[in-house]
This record gives C-alpha cells, structure tokens and sequence, in this order.
C-alpha cells in the first residue's frame, strides 16, 4: 500500500510539472530573441518541484523525474522494485499532463508558441546529437549532484531543501533551454514527444540516455566524495 501512495505521489507531481513547465513554454515561447520567456519558463518548472516537494515530498520523496530515481537507486536510497514502478508512474503521470496542454489547446485554440508543446529538441545546437546530450549529461549531472547532497540523510539541512532543488532547477533551464529545452528528465520528455511527434520523437533518445547517464555519473562522483564526509 505505501508503494501504491508513493506511485501516485510521484503520477501527480510530473503530471503538474508537465503540465505547468511545459504549459507555461508553450504560451511564452523561448524564442532567444527575448529572455523573458526563458525566465518564466524556468522558474515555472522550478516552482513546481518547490511546491511538490512539500507537498508530495513526504510521501515519496518527490522525485517527479526517473533520472533523480536513478540517482538514488545507485547511491542505494531505493530499491529496484521501488525504482521500476517509480519510473512508470513518472512516465504515465508526464503522458496525462501531456494530453491535457494537447486538448486545452486544441479545443481552446491556443496559440503553441514552441511549435510542439514544449518538448525539447536540438535546434539550439544546430541538430547536433552529440552536442545535444553532452548539454544533457553535464545540466543533469548538476542538478542530481544538487539533489544528492541536499537530501543526503547524514546531513541536516532544515526545511530549505525544496527551495534549493527547485532554484537548481531554475538554473539548469537557464542555461539550457536555448539549446536544447532543458530536459534532465526523461519523464518530461516521453509525454510531449509522444503528441508532438516528427523531430521530437526522432531525438527523443537524446533526452533519454543524457538523464540517465549524466544522473549516473552525477551518484558515482557522490558516492566517492560525498560519502567519505557524510561518514564522520
């Protein structure tokens, strides 16, 4: 039963940062030209993990995202059981969030200011692949590190957790989301490209395989460096 409230935990909170993040993109463009619809789009997904986290962050933690899960199944904070119905849950809760901007769009006829409700592409560097996930790799890395140390258990870190990790979210998209929209979670990439299709879908596995890899690394490193300070 705790599985099943944590599954619908994490369904809930990457449904409203698909909702919300990709949502706010999708009204605001990112266009370059004016910054302003970077910032917004930023901060939209950063205060959505603000929120979640002290909301659904006691009941699951508050991944919203399998390349954190990831992260704390390497650094052994969850189980591979715990994992597998993480990610599904994160994946259908991205899917749903999806659908909704697809119909509230669509029947509202809306404007999508980014062409393709918000999912991440590789335009900002040229189409490259392979500029696209070392951009993926190091945002992603960054921010798991972030979330590593902030929840590491053998550290007190008070209340502000949430704030730090959504401001680090805030970050990353700052940087990022002119080159590739940002992902540093797979979730939040499958349910757009889904709808959106063509070059979405064909890079898709970009915004896959740099979560998890640069999530990876980013457990790797703490447990070589983190560890040894958290065990005095």
């Amino acid at each position: 039963m705790d599985l099943v409230k944590k599954c619908v935990a994490e369904f809930i909170g990457t449904f409203t940062l698909v909702l919300v993040g990709c949502g706010t993109a999708m009204l605001v463009g990112c266009d370059s030209a004016s910054g302003c619809g970077y910032i917004l789009t930023a901060f939209a997904f950063g205060l959505v993990i603000v929120g979640m986290a002290y909301c659904v962050g006691n009941i699951s933690g508050c991944h919203i995202n399998p390349a954190v899960s990831l992260g704390c199944l390497i650094t052994g904070r969850m189980g591979i059981k715990d994992f597998i119905f993480y990610f599904i849950s994160q994946v259908l809760g991205a899917i749903c969030g999806a659908a909704c901007l697809k119909i509230i769009f669509s029947l509202g006829q809306v404007t999508d200011m980014t062409g393709g409700l918000g999912s991440n592409g590789l335009a900002g560097v040229s189409g490259n692949a392979g500029a696209g996930l070392l951009v993926e790799i190091l945002l992603t890395f960054i921010f798991v590190f972030v979330i590593l140390g902030v929840t590491d258990p053998a550290f007190k870190h008070g209340s502000f957790g949430g704030v730090v990790i959504g401001f680090s979210l805030v970050m990353v998209h700052i940087l990022g989301i002119g080159l590739t929209g940002t992902s540093v979670n797979p979730a939040r990439s499958i349910g757009p490209a889904l709808f959106a299709g063509g070059d979405a879908l064909s890079s898709l596995w970009v915004f896959i395989v740099g979560p998890f890899v640069g999530s990876a690394l980013a457990a790797l490193v703490y447990i070589l460096i983190g560890k040894q300070k958290s065990s005095k």
